[in-house]
């Protein structure tokens, strides 16, 4: 099972986010909307395509989320091929749960809902000091993450709705106490070892190939040196940065747009009150709601007697719990407050002054009284001032607005005139960047157009390579196309020995140089295993076990513990490939330590969460196979695998 685990780390730690991670953190939930139906199917669910446009937009609110998770994370790193193939899968396997919880019909009640927002710490933070929660700052902050209050909401309950899918497998596993002793007991068994390594360095300078040595090599390992197909391209490319460039603002309009958004440009309004409730709800009976009118027109009366006294009297005579210890305060708002009560929000607007007084206001509730205790003028700033925000917004609007007209432009001029990007990237003014040594698939460390795999394809379609035509217009992310083309190609093909001279001689020597450890090594392990007496310089004991390795490799650890203990000590050997080889002799079995036998409970624990995760993979691959969940791009980390697949080969 463990060996499971290790082979299954990626999926694992998406179970692991699944069940153990809240889904509904408020920073960087995803976004839910859907893009552009007609872009490149990248992976299907269900018979439903995921298009390239909804891959990017994943992808950027992965990369929204990690930013915010650790701001001085280097983006470069988050725009790699491989994270953004990890965005990619972590949409499918939301759909995949999505189409499976739709299926059960499993559903999440609004009070559950409610429940989980209500732990979430950062909606906690909103909250006033009467417990309603400031609508305003927690739509701003979904906002900031593109967010509307209906969109997060909605989303939170399809995340919970699915997690419910792996959460009943979870729910469902049992375990024994005795399968966790037996597995957690292998787990943790510690050897006493003695460790002689026979490493190829030791014979590296034994080893002086000659000419023919070399050339023999490099024959026998051709495929080894093979240069891939490569290119020189160049590329426009359309996004609203270049848009952008083009549009010219005017002075007139520029003020325009600040007079119709002054509003939100600065602080708006704020206004701080107190209040009196004297509850008498709406559906009390008509002599409780009259009594109740009385003593608030009574309260009142003394009030207009006293002002200053509303503090004092909140504390002594209101009977909303939750305001009346701090003296009735409701803490700041603004107009269009959703969190406020629709009549005191309308009282507190109809006062003019700091300390006003309003008539008593009644509510679903009872009645109130309602005092005015701050007013903070809305601030607008000067023009001058938010000048270059303004027309920093003003742009960006205005290339929203011209991208869709602009693209239709890009697609059909680098379509229709396909020998050259210059006539689009004239149209456009578009600069014609290149690139040398391009490759088919990303390369590590890619970024922007040279990482996207489905540019790459493209490119090096037949079409492209054979007639040196630009390419049809690639959509890469939300406003961003390019076109390219290659102008010079260069077919994969064998270096010449001269050029790839170094690297074949250390291949040799290495090579040849891990044998000589391997048959030192083995017949080192025939000679102690037949003479035990005669190992007399073997290094110093230590300490394994399958936790605490002590640096020594897994297949070394794995042999070690495999040892009958019933025939110790005893003598392993390890083919170690080019690291070379190692003979280990197993001295004894160490009992258990006080820590380890005081941590019994914590190890089933452990491996019974284990055998949670290994349960709930296994779930997901029956659901991905059932829904044949599909992703049709390729996967950066086995493209790499593949690419030196012939030299592990040819090192064979």
């Amino acid at each position: 099972m463990f060996d499971f685990i290790r082979h299954h780390t990626k999926i694992i730690m998406a179970v692991l986010v699944l069940l153990i991670f809240p889904s509904f953190v408020l920073f960087g939930i995803e976004g839910y909307a859907r893009f552009n139906e007609g872009a490149g199917t990248v992976a299907s669910v269900d018979g439903r395509k995921i298009t390239q446009a909804e891959w990017d937009e994943a992808h950027r609110q992965d990369v929204e989320r990690m930013r915010n998770a650790n701001p001085n994370v280097d983006l470069r790193l988050l725009d790699s091929p491989a994270i953004k193939y990890a965005s990619l899968e972590r949409l499918v396997r939301e759909r995949v749960l999505a189409t499976a919880a739709a299926d059960e019909r499993l559903m999440v009640s609004d009070q559950r809902l409610a429940d989980a927002l209500a732990q979430d710490p950062s909606i906690a933070a909103l909250r006033r000091a009467d417990g309603s929660l400031d609508m305003d700052q927690y739509g701003r902050l979904l906002a900031s993450q593109g967010l509307t209050p209906e969109s997060f909401e909605a989303g939170v309950r399809a995340d919970m709705t699915a997690n419910q899918v792996l959460g009943g497998v979870a729910a469902s596993t049992l375990v024994s106490a005795v399968q966790a002793d037996v597995a957690m007991n292998a787990m943790l068994e510690r050897r006493e070892v003695r460790v002689q390594r026979f490493a190829p360095t030791d014979h590296a300078t034994k080893l002086n190939p000659s000419d023919a040595d070399l050339d023999a090599f490099y024959k026998a390992n051709l495929a080894r040196y093979q240069a891939p197909e490569s290119a020189r391209i160049e590329y426009v490319r359309l996004d609203l940065d270049s848009v952008k460039k083009g549009i010219t603002v005017s002075e007139e309009e520029l003020r325009t747009y600040y007079d119709q958004n002054a509003a939100s440009l600065g602080a708006p309004e704020q206004r701080r009150i107190s209040h009196i409730l004297i509850n008498a709800p709406k559906n009390a009976p008509t002599a409780e709601r009259e009594k109740a009118k009385t003593a608030a027109t009574e309260l009142l009366a003394q009030l207009r007697q006293a002002p200053d006294t509303f503090a004092e009297v909140a504390r002594k005579s209101s009977q909303d719990d939750a305001s009346a210890a701090s003296g009735g305060d409701l803490g700041a708002f603004q107009q269009g407050d959703k969190g406020m009560e629709p009549a005191i929000l309308k009282a507190a607007y109809a006062l003019a002054k700091a300390g006003d007084i309003s008539d008593l206001v009644e509510s679903d509730f009872g009645y109130h009284i309602v005092r005015l205790t701050d007013l903070k003028p809305a601030a607008v700033p000067p023009f001058d001032k938010v000048r270059t925000t303004l027309e920093d917004q003003y742009r960006t609007q205005q290339a929203q607005k011209q991208f869709g007209e602009l693209a239709e432009t890009f697609k059909n001029t680098a379509y229709e005139q396909p020998d050259s990007l210059k006539p689009v990237a004239e149209q456009l003014k578009l600069a014609i960047q290149i690139a040398d040594n391009v490759q088919r698939t990303p390369a590590p460390g890619a970024s922007g157009v040279l990482a996207d795999a489905r540019f790459l394809e493209t490119l090096f379609s037949a079409d492209s390579l054979e007639k040196k035509r630009n390419t049809d217009a690639v959509e890469i992310g939300a406003n961003q196309l390019v076109s390219g083309r290659i102008v010079q190609y260069a077919a994969a093909h064998a270096r010449p020995l001269d050029e790839v001279r170094d690297q074949v001689r250390a291949d040799f020597i290495g090579e040849r140089g891990a044998a000589l450890a391997r048959e030192e090594g083995q017949a080192k392990l025939k000679t102690w295993t037949a003479q035990p007496n005669a190992a007399t310089s073997l290094p110093t004991a230590i300490i394994v076990s399958r936790d605490a390795p002590q640096s020594q490799p897994p297949q070394l650890i794995e042999a070690v513990l495999r040892a009958d203990p019933a025939k110790l000590p005893a003598f392993v050997g390890v083919d170690l490939g080019a690291q070379g080889y190692a003979v280990a002799r197993v001295d004894k079995v160490l009992p258990k330590t006080d820590q380890i036998a005081d941590t019994a409970t914590q190890n089933r624990q452990r491996y019974e969460q284990a055998w949670t995760i290994a349960e709930a993979v296994q779930f997901y691959e029956l659901l991905k196979a059932r829904y044949k969940a599909a992703i049709l791009a390729p996967d950066p980390i086995t493209t790499a695998a593949a690419a030196t697949t012939p030299t592990d080969a040819a090192s064979r």
